[in-house]
């Protein structure tokens, strides 16, 4: 594993564990106590869903751009560079579906039903926040991911570092070159041969 991901997923671990440690902090809820708790937060949770769902779907509209710049590279990328973008694209697509999903289970009107069991509320209650952490600690992860990968492209192509781990050095165009200078040689010989034999020839006469 590279370490852009390791970081970007021990951001998100740790991101993730600070909720969940909130959440341990507040203690066990009863099912009235978990009614009112998620009445009140549950304007917050889908405030963090719109702001996932918005941030990554620019993300992942961003990444045809950072592509264009990885192709305008003067260097040749390896393919670890485009499996990290890859990483990103994926990753971020899950936060996107699974912020939506969150967002249309929170959204029903289950505070307001009077069929749903009072014991069910402190469940309830535990998965909007179990959720809340992990779209929080998804979302640290991916912009992490996505400032490393670009700060690879700008030192690979704004900075022009040729010595770059991400950068391929193509053992085929070095030896395409070497053919060329070959062929170069080979005809400046023939141009001297021609010219010494001409030389010769005019003597004679």
């Amino acid at each position: 594993m590279s370490p852009i991901i390791k970081r970007a997923f021990v951001g998100g671990a740790v991101s993730t564990i600070i909720m969940g440690v909130g959440t341990y902090i507040l203690g066990e809820v009863s099912g009235y106590e978990a009614k009112a708790l998620l009445t009140s937060s549950l304007s917050g949770i889908n405030m963090l869903c719109n702001t996932v769902i918005l941030g990554s779907s620019t993300i992942l509209a961003l990444m045809l751009t950072l592509l264009s710049l990885s192709r305008s590279a003067r260097s040749k990328l390896s393919n670890a560079h485009y499996n990290h973008v890859l990483m990103v694209a994926r990753t971020d697509t899950i936060l996107i579906v699974a912020a939506v999903v969150t967002f249309l289970f929170l959204n029903l009107p289950i505070t307001e039903s009077k069929e749903v069991p009072t014991s069910w509320y402190s469940i309830v209650y535990y998965i909007s926040l179990g959720m809340a952490s992990i779209l929080g600690g998804g979302f640290i992860a991916v912009v992490t991911m996505l400032y490393g990968t670009i700060s690879n492209v700008i030192a690979i192509v704004g900075f022009k570092q040729t010595d770059h781990p991400l950068v391929e050095h193509d053992e085929d165009d070095n030896e395409v070159e070497d053919d060329q200078n070959e062929e170069e040689n080979e005809e400046e010989e023939q141009k001297r041969k021609k010219k010494v034999k001409e030389a010769e020839d005019e003597v004679n006469k």
